[in-house]
Parts: C-alpha cells; structure tokens; sequence
C-alpha cells in the first residue's frame, strides 16, 4: 500500500550510539511487491479476463475511465494481496503498482479527468459498492448501478478453470461436498437463526475436488445442509463430462447429504458413485453389538482404541427407496463406545470396508481446510451487505481470489517446500514484498527490498510462470 509523505518524525529506542528515527519520505513505496507475480497467473489463465466477462456493462463507454475488467481486477487482486474491506480502496486507489496490475496505462492517475481524482487512477469505495449492488434488472437507463452480474456464467468458469488445468481427463475424481457457517451481524436478507451454531448465519455450501473449488453458492439457513445440492451437482457433472465423458465420479460428504434423492440419482448415473456419512440410531448399533463387543476386548486388552469395521445391508424405515450398502466402525475408547457408520454405492468387490472409511472418506476432512483459507484469509464471510444477491457475488470474488493464488501454487510452487502452503502463506512469503515503485515515460520500474529473504524462490517461481505463452495447462491430478 502506498505511503503518504509527511514530515512527521517518529524516535524509537536508539540502538547503542546511533538514534532510530523514522518518518514518511521514502517515495512511492509499496507494501505487494510479489503482486506482479498474480498478474503473470493472470497472463497464463486469463481467470480474470474471463471473470469480467461473466458481467453485462450497461455504460456508456465514452464516459467511464474504469473498464469492468479493471474493477473485477482491482477488487480480485485486493482480496488476494490481504485487503478485505471495499473502505480499503479509498487508499489503495492511489497505488501505482496495483494500478499497473490492474491494466492502467497511466498508473500515477495524472490523466485523470476530474481534479479531485488526479493521483488516484484506481476506483474508490463508492464505484465498486455500485458495482456489487447493481440489480440484475439494471439497463442502460439506470443512473448508477449499470454493471450486471450473471451467475450462471460465474458458476460455469469456476467448473472450466477446473478441467482446464489437467493435461489428461483423469481416470476418477472425487467431488467434496460440505457447507459452514457465514455468521451475520445485522439485518441482511436471508437473516435466519440456525440453532446448530447458536447465531444468525448464512449456510453457503462448498463443492471441491482436491485444491479446485468448483462450486460457491451462498444460502439461508433455514434449510438442511443437502437443500438445493442436486440441481449443483446435475450441472457440474453435465459440464465435466461434456468434456470428460468417461470419467468416474465419487461424490463424498457427511451425513447431512445422505438424502434418498441424492443416492438415488447417482445410483441412475454410469459411474457416479457416492459416499456419505450416515448418522447412528438405535437399530444401526444393535446390528453392530458383537463387533463393538470384539473392539472393547481389544481395547481391554492392549489399552489402545479397539476397531472393527462391519458390513451392513441396511434400509431405512421409510426415507430410503432401497438397501444400501453400509460401513460400520465398531470402535471403543476410553471409556465409551465410538460407532460409524458411512453408505455408499461403491461394491464391496472394488473396495473393503476398512480402507473405504479409513482412507475415503475421513480423506474429506481436507476439503475443510479449503473453506478455511477461503473465510480466513480471502475473506468468504465478508458478507455484510444488506442484499442477499450482493452478498453472493461478495462470494464470488473471495472464490476467484482463491482459484488465482490456487493456481500460483499449482503453477509456480510444485516441487518446490512451498507446494503444500496456504493462502495466507503464500500471501506473506510471495506477495507481501516491499517495493519502490517509479513511474517513466516507457516503464514502471518496481525496486524490491534487497533485503527479502527468498529471492531465489521468488526468481524460481517466476521462471515457472513465463515458460508458457497464454492459457498453460497442467496435471492437477
């Protein structure tokens, strides 16, 4: 972020002999120096070229001087380098490295048409609050809010970006799907009391495969965590095999998505199997009374929990059309009894009970992680604006925020002892680099702190990103 020059001294603590003075002189500094490397993701994917696309301009283009694939950019970027917040814009805007990642060609703002706008060449809080409140009826008689966003064509880059970063069609994928809590704090639209997390909360639901998010779709919580999961999945699925027919597909979730319509579905679909967790109840347990009998001998015996995993045949009352299969774990620790239990469509014949539960499905609590980086560090539950729909696409640019560093990672960390870091990580070691920025007639030159500590892996990760000319592809499996 860009200082302000000012001749105020400030006296630290001197060190031995020498005084520790400071003040703000030190020119057009900035604190997202490694940015420039999102812009080369960028060059690669075009993620945010096509992002911008998702959107209907209504303006006139003679009198607007911010295209909307410079305030998706700007917004993007923003939330990718740490800045949550649309107030944070009122400063950012006059950053010249962040107006050069965005595409301005004058990045001091000196061409600026009004006054009060020269030296500000990115858009404030105000032009980017109009562009994720516009209403999708909005036209060209509108006076503000002219920027429409279609979701539809959202959703549907998410799922490309997806498939383009695999060389292959890979022989099997597996779909994670899972929602959490988006806490709310005021009288937004969709305002709902959820009685499991003890406070008003939207209930946006997740689908993921591996590292890749396909699917952000933010929801009241007045409904059950599998409520409108299947036309998602129906839509997903139709993209992906229009492109990989021959794929086979492993939706995975916990036991709030073991729903009859769901399992059912997939159980009409060639190679679409599920597996999901499957909530206990009395007549499960009494079905597994002789295993956890063996697993508490075995815990009596060598003092470490005692498994033993069952297969059941089992049907539910009245809320299942058929039998299914069913994994039991019949564990003991200390003290109490433990029992599991998942459903799945996969055959025994093509895996065992033990391995399916172990190594399948506790293998989801990864995709947790996924929402983690996304609430925590590019700010998924910023959702505070009053309208429902402006809160989505809120969501929206978190998600393309997150499949731009993803895909940093994916092209510019593989092999290297940052591949398995986080976004915020990332963030600290790669992007957050201090910078002198000075802008000439024919370039921007961009002074790194010569005292970065991981100039070698920053020279290394750009040399990974140049090697391709446009939408590179990579094995993502």
């Amino acid at each position: 972020m860009t200082t302000q020059c000012t001749t105020r001294d400030f006296l630290f603590e001197p060190l031995a002999h020498r005084s520790v003075e400071a003040r703000f002189d030190g020119g057009t500094i900035t604190s997202d120096g490694g940015g420039l490397l999102l812009t080369e993701v960028e060059r690669r994917l075009g993620l945010l070229r096509r992002f911008a696309q998702c959107f209907t301009d209504h303006r006139d283009p003679d009198a607007i001087e911010h295209t909307t694939l410079q305030l998706v950019s700007q917004r993007v970027y923003a939330l990718a380098l740490g800045y949550e917040d649309l107030n944070d814009h009122d400063v950012l805007r006059t950053d010249p490295l962040l107006a050069t990642m965005v595409g301005k060609t004058d990045p001091t703002g000196q061409d600026r048409v009004r006054e009060q706008d020269k030296g500000k060449p990115l858009a404030g809080k105000s032009t980017l609050n109009r562009l994720e409140l516009t209403p999708p009826e909005a036209t060209a008689a509108d006076r503000y809010k002219k920027i429409v966003a279609l979701p539809e064509a959202i959703d549907r880059l998410l799922v490309d970006i997806f498939l383009e970063a695999h060389i292959t069609p890979p022989a099997q994928i597996t779909l994670d799907l899972d929602v959490t809590d988006d806490i709310i704090h005021g009288q937004q639209e969709g305002r709902f009391f959820h009685g499991y997390y003890g406070d008003y909360c939207y209930l946006p639901l997740y689908i993921f495969c591996g590292d890749h998010l396909l699917c952000a779709r933010l929801r009241t919580a007045d409904h059950g965590a599998a409520d409108g999961v299947l036309p998602e999945l129906q839509r997903i699925i139709a993209q992906i095999r229009a492109v990989w027919p021959q794929v086979r597909i492993l939706l995975r979730g916990d036991s709030g998505f073991c729903r009859d319509e769901i399992m059912s579905w997939c159980e009409d679909q060639k190679d679409v199997d599920y597996l999901f967790g499957l909530a206990k109840n009395s007549r499960l347990e009494a079905m597994i009374e002789r295993d956890m009998m063996w697993a508490h001998v075995a815990y009596l015996q060598n003092g470490i929990p005692g498994r033993v995993f069952a297969e059941l045949c089992y049907r539910t009352l009245d809320s299942w059309s058929r039998e299914r299969r069913v994994v039991a774990k019949a564990e003991y620790l200390s003290k109490r009894p433990n029992p599991r239990f998942v459903v799945t469509s996969v055959p025994t014949s093509e895996r065992a009970g033990r391995a399916l539960y172990e190594e399948d499905y506790c293998g989801r609590g990864d995709m947790e992680n996924r929402i983690k980086e996304q609430q925590l560090w590019l700010f998924a539950d910023r959702t505070s604006t009053e309208l429902f729909r402006s809160n989505q696409l809120r969501l929206y640019f978190s998600s393309v925020a997150y499949v731009l560093l993803c895909a940093l990672r994916r092209l510019g960390l593989a092999g290297t002892a940052w591949q398995g870091a986080q976004c915020g990580s990332i963030r600290l070691w790669l992007l957050k680099i201090g910078a002198l920025v000075r802008v000439t007639v024919r370039r921007v030159w961009v002074a790194l702190a010569s005292s970065y500590p991981w100039q070698d892996r920053f020279a290394q990760v750009y040399a990974r990103l140049r090697q391709g000319q446009g939408p590179t592809l990579v094995d993502a499996t």
